[in-house]
């Protein structure tokens, strides 16, 4: 859990989220078929980035719903 202007923020609502999970699983099988392992290390690092982008701006949006 985060602290943020006195909220607590649930943070573990990705573990949580079976079509979260089910999407997250899809993509790493459709990468592992990837042959070149330097091509399939920076396509599964740039989505984890861009996972991080957008967990931090829904967390940041949940926070101010409450």
């Amino acid at each position: 859990m985060c602290f943020r202007r006195k909220q607590t923020i649930q943070t573990d609502w990705k573990r949580n989220s079976k079509e979260y999970l089910k999407e997250l699983q899809k993509f790493l099988d459709i990468a592992d078929n990837i042959k070149e392992e330097e091509l399939k290390r920076e396509i599964i690092n740039q989505m984890l980035r861009c996972d991080n982008v957008l967990t931090q701006f829904a967390e940041q949006w949940f926070a101010g719903q409450k």
